[in-house]
Formats: structure tokens, C-alpha cells, sequence
């Protein structure tokens, strides 16, 4: 049996922003057996001694498959479509495609992303987040402009086919949801669209609002 450590209870803001969703879709997509352990942000379970000797670095999510540890949601997906079978091609340099966009999601569209939600999400008590904001924009809509560009002929990330690459791109894209930063990037926003209207991510959202205790639809 998989076991997903996942988040139990979050601060209110980041409901839907949580990396454990896109294991947690992974499995849904699969139709694999799991089970959630569900980890109190807020009161500090990920930083006990128990969880460090899962992941040293105290994050969210941990995937246990029958003693085998993962950490690192990129490293998680990717095993999971290995371990299956699915959601990645047959062939090696198929793999390698697949693998070179988790690694566009993460390293090349989410440093920026992900530092302007934080601004947005502290606020006022971010003294320098305002200043730094409009330069991230501009970051981010380099790499944004690219996708966008890329996603002119082909519905997925690698071509015709949905992959890991798409659900690690998708959740990513879903950090700025809010910013605006998305608006001049239609074919962008589309993808986006297109892969959130999967059957598998709908399962994941309600039974993860469920989990955490949140209002119906506030993930999304």
C-alpha cells in the first residue's frame, strides 16, 4: 500500500496551494490503492523527529510505497509513472522529454511564480515584496511567453499525450491563479483549463477540501 504524508490542516491561505495535491492527483490518475496520512501544519507535526527521519528537510509531501522513502514532489511523480507504467512513454527518449518539462515546471516557471504568491499572500508584511513584485512579473512572462509559444501546436506539454510533466506544469500555473500574471496568455490559460478539467483532479480537490476541513470549492 502507498502511503502519501500529505497536509492534515494548513493556514486558511494556502488551502489549494499545497504540493501534496500533485501526488495526490498522480494517484488519482493512476486509480492506485493509497492512503493519506494527514500532517497538522499548523502545530507542527512535519518538524518532529519521527518526520525528519522520513524527509530532513521537513516538507510536505513524503510518498512511503511499502518502506521505500521518496521526497521531492517531482522525484515522487516520476517514480509513480516508472513504477505503473503510465502517465510517461514507453521509450527512453519519450522518458527524457517527460522528464526534461518536470524540470521546466520546477526550475525554470516556478522560482518566479512562486515568489510572487508569496508577496501577494504576506502582504503588508512583506516591507520590500511591492517593490520587487513588478520584476518578477517580468520574469515570469519571459518563461510564460515561451509556453505559451510551445502550447501553439500541441495540447500537452510532450504532444498528444498528458503526462506527469502536465500535472507538475499545471499545479505550478495554479500558484498565480489569482495574480493576474496569467491574463495576457490565452493558450496558456487554456492548457491550464484543459488539464484542471480532468475527472482526477475534481476527485482530488473534493477529497482533499474534505480532508483539510475547508469550504466546498475553496481549493479550486
Amino acid at each position: 500500500m502507498l502511503t502519501l504524508y500529505g497536509f492534515g490542516r494548513v493556514n486558511s491561505k494556502v488551502v489549494g496551494l499545497t504540493r501534496d495535491l500533485r501526488v495526490l492527483w498522480t494517484l488519482e490518475e493512476l486509480g492506485v490503492p493509497y492512503r493519506v496520512h494527514g500532517l497538522d501544519h499548523p502545530a507542527g507535526e512535519h518538524m518532529s523527529e519521527e518526520y525528519r527521519r522520513l524527509n530532513p528537510f521537513s516538507q510536505v509531501p513524503v510518498l512511503d510505497d511499502d518502506g521505500f522513502v521518496l521526497t521531492e514532489t517531482g522525484a515522487i511523480l516520476l517514480y509513480l509513472a516508472e513504477k505503473t507504467g503510465r502517465l510517461i512513454p514507453a521509450d527512453l527518449q519519450g522518458r527524457a522529454q517527460v522528464t526534461r518539462w518536470c524540470f521546466a515546471a520546477l526550475n525554470t516557471l516556478e522560482p518566479p511564480l512562486f515568489q510572487i504568491v508569496m508577496i501577494d499572500l504576506f502582504g503588508a508584511a512583506d516591507p520590500t515584496g511591492a517593490q520587487r513584485r513588478p520584476e518578477l512579473v517580468q520574469w515570469a512572462g519571459r518563461a510564460l511567453t515561451a509556453l505559451e509559444d510551445w502550447l501553439r501546436e500541441r495540447p500537452y506539454l510532450t504532444g498528444e499525450a498528458f503526462t506527469v510533466a502536465d500535472i507538475l506544469m499545471t499545479t505550478v500555473l495554479r500558484e498565480v491563479r489569482n495574480a493576474g500574471v496569467l491574463d495576457g496568455f490565452p493558450r496558456v490559460s487554456a492548457y491550464r483549463e484543459r488539464c484542471e478539467a480532468r475527472p482526477a483532479w475534481q476527485r482530488t480537490l473534493e477529497a482533499y477540501e474534505q480532508r483539510l476541513g475547508a469550504p466546498a470549492g475553496s481549493a479550486r
